[in-house]
C-alpha cells in the first residue's frame, strides 16, 4: 500500500472510530450550461415573494451569530 493510501486509511479508521461515516452528496455543477441563468431565475423568483421575504426576516432575527468569527 503507498504511504498515500495508508494515510488515507487510517485517517478513515480515526473517523470510524469517531463515530462518524462517509457520506457521498451530490451538488449543482455550477459550471454546467445553464447554471448561472437558472439560478438568476430562481434568485428572483424567491426575491420577488413576500413571504419568502418575510420568512428569511424573522430567521435572521432567531440566529444567533454571537459565535461567528
Amino acid at each position: 500500500m503507498s504511504d498515500g493510501a495508508e494515510r488515507v486509511r487510517r485517517h478513515r479508521e480515526k473517523m470510524k472510530a469517531a463515530g462518524l461515516k462517509p457520506v457521498t452528496i451530490w451538488v449543482p455543477d455550477v459550471n454546467a450550461p445553464g447554471y448561472r441563468e437558472a439560478l438568476a431565475r430562481d434568485i428572483a423568483r424567491i426575491n420577488a415573494d413576500e413571504e419568502s421575504t418575510r420568512v428569511m426576516e424573522d430567521m435572521l432575527e432567531l440566529a444567533d451569530f454571537s459565535e461567528w468569527k
